[in-house]
C-alpha cells in the first residue's frame, strides 16, 4: 500500500454539513429558550405583606433562602419546582400541600366544600402589584407561612440523621425563615395564575389537587412530542446511516480490515502516559459506583448502612453530590486521555516533550477532582462561610463544584483538545 496516499474520509461530506446545521439549530433553540426563560420568569417581589400591610418577608429574604438551599446542598437532597434529588421532598410541592391544608383548616367554619373553594381562590388569585412591587398574601396564606416556619426549622434542625441529612443541618432561625420564604415564593409561582392566562408561572407544576393545580394540556403535549422527536430522530438517523451507501461508511466496509498485534504497535511517550489517565479514570469510576450504591441504600434505610449511621459522616446530599461529580470527572479524564492518545495517530507525529505536558495535565486534573470533592464536603458543612460558592458547592444539580474548580476544569479540557 502506498503510505503517501492521503486516506479518504470514512464518512460522506454531507454528514459534516448536517452536523454543523444541527449544531447551529440546536444552539439557536437553546438561546431562544434561555431568552424566554429570563423574560418570562416570575417576579421576585420587593416585599410580601399580609392583608394589613405588615411585611412578612422581602425579595432579599427569598434570594437569601435560595442561597441557603444551594449552600447546604439541598438540591442534592430534595428538589424545588421538581428539579433536584428525590430522597427528600420537593419543597415547592411540600410547602404548597401543607399551606393548602392549613388554609382549608383556617376556613373550616365555612363548611368543607366552601373552605376548599375559598382555598383554591386564595392560591390561584394573583395578588402581585407590579406598580408597588408588592405581593399580598391572604389571611390564610399568612397563617400558613407563620406556621410553616416552625415546621421547617424543626425539620432542618433535627438532631438526628433520620431525614438523611447531617444532624442539626441548619439551626439558625433566621436561615430557616429565609428558607421558608423561598419555599413560599416557589409555591406562589406554582399556583398563582399568570396575568391574563389560565395557568401558573410554572404551567401548574408541581400538581396539587387541593389548589386545583393540574398539568396543562400544552405541557403534556409538548413533553410527549419532545420524546417522540428524540427517539424518532435517533431512529431515522441510524436507519439512514445503515441503509444507504452513498451516505458513507457502508461503501467502505467491504474493504479488508486487518489488525496488528498490540506488541507490534510502537507507542509514543505521551501515549504511554495515557495509561495513568486510564488508571485514574477507572478509580474514579469505582468511587462513583460505590457512592451510587450508598445513595441507593439511603432509599431503603435512612440512618442505617449495614449497621453504620453513614449520614453522620457522609449524609445523602454529599454522597449524591460526589456520585454525580465523579461521573463528570471520569468522563472528562477519558476524554483527555483519548485526545492525547489519538493525536499522534491523526497528526503522524508527536511534539517533543508532549508526555511531560500530559503528566502535568494529569496532576492538574487530580487537583481539580480532589480539591472540588473536599470543597463540596466542607462547603455543605458550612465551614467555608462566604467562599462556599467559589470553593465549595454551587449547589446546582450536575454543577455542584465551586466556580473556581469549574473554571480550572474548563481550562484543562481546552488544553486537552487535540
Amino acid at each position: 500500500m502506498d503510505t503517501t496516499t492521503k486516506r479518504g474520509f470514512l464518512l460522506a461530506k454531507g454528514w459534516i454539513q448536517a452536523v454543523i446545521l444541527i449544531f447551529l439549530f440546536g444552539f439557536f433553540v437553546l438561546g431562544f429558550l434561555a431568552y424566554r426563560t429570563y423574560t418570562g420568569e416570575p417576579p421576585i417581589p420587593a416585599k410580601v405583606a399580609d392583608p394589613n400591610g405588615r411585611v412578612l418577608f422581602t425579595g432579599t429574604n427569598i434570594m437569601a433562602g435560595q442561597g441557603i438551599f444551594l449552600k447546604n446542598g439541598l438540591m442534592e437532597y430534595g428538589s424545588i419546582f421538581g428539579h433536584g434529588a428525590y430522597l427528600g421532598p420537593d419543597f415547592t410541592a411540600d410547602y404548597l400541600h401543607r399551606a393548602a391544608r392549613m388554609a382549608i383548616d383556617y376556613y373550616n367554619g365555612l363548611g368543607s366544600d366552601q373552605a376548599r373553594a375559598v382555598t383554591i381562590a386564595n392560591f390561584k388569585t394573583n395578588l402581585y402589584d407590579s406598580a408597588t412591587d408588592t405581593l399580598t398574601f391572604t389571611a390564610a396564606q399568612t397563617n400558613a407561612f407563620e406556621g410553616l416556619q416552625s415546621y421547617y426549622h424543626n425539620f432542618f434542625a433535627e438532631p438526628t440523621t433520620k431525614n438523611g441529612l447531617r444532624p442539626k443541618a441548619i439551626t439558625d432561625a433566621a436561615d430557616t425563615r429565609n428558607l421558608t420564604a423561598f419555599f413560599a415564593w416557589s409555591a406562589w409561582c406554582a399556583s398563582a395564575l399568570r396575568p391574563g392566562l389560565e395557568y401558573s408561572y410554572t404551567n401548574n407544576w408541581p400538581p396539587e389537587p387541593l389548589v386545583d393545580n393540574h398539568p396543562t394540556a400544552d405541557a403534556v403535549v409538548w413533553s410527549v412530542l419532545s420524546l417522540i422527536t428524540l427517539l424518532g430522530g435517533i431512529g431515522l438517523l441510524l436507519a439512514a446511516f445503515g441503509r444507504w451507501n452513498f451516505l458513507g461508511w457502508h461503501g467502505r466496509e467491504r474493504d479488508k480490515v486487518t489488525f496488528r498485534r498490540p506488541g507490534d504497535v510502537a507507542l509514543t511517550p505521551a501515549q504511554h502516559a495515557c495509561a495513568w489517565f486510564f488508571l485514574v479514570m477507572t478509580l474514579l469510576f469505582l468511587l462513583q459506583t460505590l457512592f451510587g450504591g450508598a445513595t441507593e441504600h439511603y432509599r431503603a434505610e435512612l440512618s442505617n448502612f449495614f449497621g453504620i449511621d453513614l449520614a453522620q459522616v457522609i449524609p445523602f446530599n454529599i454522597a449524591r453530590t460526589w456520585h454525580l461529580q465523579l461521573a463528570i470527572f471520569w468522563v472528562a479524564t477519558g476524554f483527555l486521555a483519548a485526545g492525547i492518545f489519538l493525536l499522534p495517530m491523526i497528526a503522524g507525529r508527536e511534539p517533543r516533550g508532549q508526555h511531560w505536558l500530559a503528566y502535568a495535565l494529569l496532576v492538574a486534573l487530580a487537583v481539580v477532582v480532589f480539591g472540588s470533592l473536599i470543597g463540596e464536603f466542607i462547603g455543605i458543612h458550612g465551614w467555608l462561610r462566604q467562599a462556599w460558592e467559589w470553593f465549595g458547592s454551587q449547589g446546582f444539580e450536575y454543577l455542584d463544584l465551586g466556580r473556581f474548580w469549574q473554571i480550572l476544569l474548563t481550562v484543562g479540557l481546552f488544553f486537552g483538545l487535540p
